[in-house]
């Protein structure tokens, strides 16, 4: 028997106990972090704040999608219960840059008659963490600390913590009625697709 094969031998033994620890140390941070994801897309946390800012969703043409639409209306009912005084929408323009996601939603929220002075868009952000960042600015610029975040439930937990990693707090979610998946197979995706998105914020890869 080779000296080199000697050497090989517990070298591997090592490299496949770190790949072990490193997979086991995966599935417990998806783990927690889902059951976390599941958990807080649960929560209504209704309390008054300095503004609600609802998370964009597609839009088609200058009209938002059923879904940017369904987070509209609960951020439109949300303002008419007196949580916040100000609503920033949020999402920059996709494949038609006529028209930003935050841009559309503004003009929806205005057309169904909260005053343009309540309504502020972001129409820059490419992503949720791009929109956290610059919502984070606008939020700052006019002397707002509080905020609800409004989206769907799977999506408001990584919003959260985006928010607070860039001085917004403190923050309340309020995901809109409905957006929780509806069977299982749905679910488990969805939380684990946010769980991966989280990890990859964390380490900087987003």
């Amino acid at each position: 028997m080779s000296d080199a094969f000697v050497n090989w031998h517990p070298r591997r033994q090592w490299l496949l106990w770190l790949e072990g620890l490193f997979l086991a140390a995966l599935a417990a941070f998806l783990a927690v972090t889902g059951a976390a994801v599941a958990r807080e897309g649960s929560l209504q946390e209704l309390h008054p704040a300095d503004a609600i800012v609802v998370f964009g969703a597609a839009e088609y043409a200058g009209h938002p999608s059923p879904v940017l639409r369904a987070r509209l209306d609960h951020a439109f009912d949300l303002f008419h219960q007196g949580i916040a005084p100000v609503v920033i929408t949020t999402g920059g323009a996709a494949s038609d840059p006529n028209f930003s996601e935050g841009g559309v939603g503004r003009d929806y929220l205005k057309h169904r008659g909260i005053p343009e002075r309540n309504l502020i868009a972001e129409t820059q952000g490419a992503d949720t963490a791009q929109s956290a960042v610059r919502v984070a600015v606008i939020m700052r610029a006019n002397g707002l600390h509080s905020c609800v975040a409004v989206s769907d439930a799977y999506h408001v937990y990584r919003i959260k913590r985006l928010l607070l990693h860039e001085g917004v707090g403190p923050v309340y979610v309020s995901p809109r009625p409905g957006s929780r998946p509806r069977n299982v197979v749905q679910r488990t995706y969805a939380v684990l697709r946010e769980a991966f998105s989280y990890l990859a914020w964390k380490l900087n890869l987003t």
